[in-house]
Formats: structure tokens, C-alpha cells, sequence
């Protein structure tokens, strides 16, 4: 209660002080979803202008999508699969991009595939057609899966497919898997018309996959720049997450401003659907919002380089920087 009064309190005065705002347009990974409208909320309400922050925000092509956006300063901030930015450094170790705050604790990478095709458990993808986006984030940790669960990679067939025929080509039983996020590829189908009871969801953090999912990333010549701004952007971005969990609804209806074709219920439940398996998991409950554990995430870099031969030797100190993450219980999602 008394923190929420300090965020209605900063809200009036972010409406009635004059000062210069710093621009900030933020590229997301994906369109205008559920699992967006943190952000639009916090656009909405105020939270970025309590900051003297100028936010917009434009959709993405998938979690590889921003990164170069950020690396080449076309954006300041965006979201992107942390492991993807790993490899991009390693590939490209000049590059002023960094994750500076983790959001999905638990990744939302995923394989979802019929069961009425085959495809209930990681064993069942041998002998079937696999369809995977190029650009996916799930699709670039498959080999760390497959690997984990000794899948042969050789007995599997794999169809490059597009984001928008994805999900149309397992309702239409084209292909009988997809790689996807969890909360994105399930409830497509569902809309598609595919019985629920029908779709199987195989996470890959629950079959071995030890990584850490997506992340605000930033570009480091601007944060160096702009400290507090950086600070101030992902102050907002907590308390637009915040925000979403006390009133998904109300969170939901701002998302809608931006993608009037979406559905109101179906965009709530893939909000909760992240919010419940990916933000808001044990760690975050007890640690806060943002910050990484130091031993899981040299673990995560060690189990990429099962599959991922290292150009450099990672330091998993200089890729990710806690450093502009906000003090205090904004962080504390409840």
C-alpha cells in the first residue's frame, strides 16, 4: 500500500513538473502481446514521464530481432534472448550492446507440438517435421535441448518456417512440432481452433535447458551517456510489470490501443502465462526483479558451449551489467 502510494505520488509529479525529457524508443521482440503490455501500461500511465523519460516503443521480428537495433544505436533499449546476445558478443566483442536486466527468469523457450501428430514428450520429435523460424530464440537453444534430452538430430526433419505460418502450419498439420515461446505458439493454436487437450507444451527449462530467457538490453556508449536515464527506464519497466500483476485488465486495454485486432481475453491469459512461469518465479519473488544469480548464469554459458564453439574465452562478468538496475523495493514484485 505504501509503495503504491509513493508510485501515485511520483505519477502527479511526473505530470506537473516541467524538465527535459530524454528520448528513449525501446524495440521490443515481438508484436503487440500480452506479455507487452507492461510497457504499454507504463507508457500510458506515466511511469517512463515520472522518470523524465520519452518512451516508444515498435514491435519486433522475433528475440534476435533487437540486438543489432541496439548494437548499431538505432535504438538505445531493447529486448532480446539473453543467450543470443551472448553469442552476437562473442561474434562481435566491440559491440556496445549489454543485458543490464533480466525479465523472463525462467525462458519461455519451448517446442509445442499435436498430440493427436505424435509429439507428447522430446523422445516423440524423432521421425517427425519439426518447423522452426530461423530468427526464433526457442529454435537457437534447440541444439542445447536436443542434446540434453539425446534426441539425433539426424532422425528429425526440420522445416524453416515464417512467424505467421508458423502456428497455421501445426493446426494444419503441416508439420507436426514448432519451436516458439510457450505462451506465444500455445495460445495461437488455440485461437486457430486447436483443442487445448490436443497441444502439447514441452518447456525446455523443465527438460534440462539451464538458461536464463529474455532481457533489457541496452546500448553502452548511450548508458554511459545517460546513466540515470538507463536507471529511470528500468525503474519504469519494474513498475510497469508491477502495474500489469495488480490490474492485468486495465494493462490489457492499454496493449489494445496499439492492436485493436487483438482479443482482450486471450492477450490477458498470455500475460498471465508469463507472468506465472517466466517474471515472476520463486528466485524473483525472494531476490527482486532484474538481477541474474552469478553461479546459474556461468552455468548457462558453460552449457551453451556444449553446442556453441567460442570465439572468446566468455566472461560471463562482462555480459550482463547489474550496475543500472534501481535500489530499493521497486524491484520486489509481488
Amino acid at each position: 500500500m505504501i509503495r503504491h502510494a509513493i508510485l501515485g505520488a511520483s505519477l502527479l509529479f511526473g505530470a506537473t513538473a516541467v524538465s527535459a525529457q530524454t528520448e528513449m524508443p525501446f524495440a521490443l521482440d515481438w508484436k503487440f502481446e500480452g506479455p507487452a503490455a507492461p510497457y504499454t501500461y507504463a507508457i500510458d500511465s506515466g511511469l517512463f514521464e515520472a522518470q523524465d523519460l520519452s518512451v516508444t516503443i515498435t514491435e519486433g521480428a522475433g528475440s534476435l530481432d533487437a540486438i543489432p537495433k541496439v548494437a548499431t544505436g538505432a535504438f538505445p533499449v531493447g529486448f532480446a534472448d539473453i543467450n543470443s546476445v551472448i553469442r552476437f558478443k562473442d561474434q562481435n566483442p566491440d559491440a556496445p550492446v549489454m543485458p543490464v536486466m533480466m525479465v523472463y527468469d525462467k525462458p519461455p523457450f519451448a517446442v509445442v507440438g499435436r498430440i493427436s501428430q505424435g509429439v507428447s514428450e522430446p523422445a516423440d520429435l524423432e521421425g517427425r517435421t519439426l518447423g522452426a523460424p530461423p530468427p526464433d530464440g526457442a529454435w537457437a537453444q534447440f541444439p542445447i535441448f536436443a542434446a540434453e534430452n539425446d534426441l539425433d538430430m539426424d532422425a528429425i526433419t526440420v522445416e524453416p518456417v515464417g512467424f505467421p505460418t508458423r502456428e497455421p502450419m501445426l493446426a494444419g498439420g503441416e508439420v507436426d512440432a514448432v519451436t516458439g515461446f510457450s505462451f506465444s505458439s500455445t495460445l495461437n493454436l488455440i485461437r486457430l481452433g486447436v483443442p487445448e487437450d490436443d497441444i502439447s507444451v514441452i518447456l525446455m527449462a523443465d527438460h534440462g535447458v539451464d538458461l536464463y530467457g529474455n532481457a533489457i538490453i541496452v546500448n553502452t556508449d548511450f548508458a554511459e551517456e545517460n546513466p540515470e536515464a538507463v536507471t529511470g527506464f528500468l525503474t519504469a519497466i519494474a513498475e510497469g510489470w508491477q502495474a500489469a500483476i495488480d490490474d492485468p485488465d486495465a494493462a490489457i486495454a492499454s496493449l489494445l490501443e496499439r492492436n485493436p485486432a487483438a482479443d482482450a481475453d486471450l492477450e490477458t491469459r498470455r500475460l498471465q502465462l508469463a507472468i506465472d512461469a517466466n517474471v515472476l518465479t520463486d528466485y524473483v519473488a525472494e531476490n527482486g526483479m532484474g538481477n541474474i544469480d552469478s553461479e546459474r548464469f556461468a552455468a548457462a554459458i558453460e552449457q551453451t558451449r556444449t553446442v556453441y564453439e567460442f570465439q572468446n574465452e566468455p566472461d560471463p562478468a562482462a555480459l550482463f551489467d547489474a550496475s543500472y538496475l534501481p535500489e530499493g523495493d521497486v524491484l520486489m514484485l509481488e
